[in-house]
């Protein structure tokens, strides 16, 4: 059997579905902030793959006060780094959101304006 190869053009092509993109995307994303805000929601990323590419947005929740641009940078590179790693994509862009701050100065208080 060993002389019945079949050549690497002619084998196919693995087919990685969207949402197990956006899975690794959101572990990385979940990685690269080094857990989830006390109160807070994990990341959730949404990604749509075209031609061997994927195109994420991610969405996280930050303590606060925090450097939002070095942790949203860090969340980037890390979903770059690791969807390209576990899938074999390239990620030409990764939308980092911010949908919520988490004070310090609020833990336990009830929701409502902080002075």
């Amino acid at each position: 059997m060993a002389g019945d190869r079949v050549a690497a053009a002619e084998r196919g092509e693995i087919t990685i579905a969207d949402r197990v993109v956006a899975k690794i995307a959101a572990r990385a994303a979940w990685e690269a902030l080094g857990g989830v805000p006390e109160g807070g929601a994990a990341p959730h990323a949404t990604v749509t793959v075209h031609h061997g590419s994927a195109h994420v947005r991610v969405g996280v929740e930050l303590d606060y006060p925090t450097d939002i641009g070095a942790r949203c940078g860090a969340v980037r590179q890390q979903v770059a780094h690791r969807v390209h790693a576990l899938a074999g994509m390239e990620v030409p862009e990764v939308v980092v959101q911010v949908e919520r701050l988490h004070s310090v100065h609020s833990r336990g208080v009830a929701q409502g304006r902080i002075r």
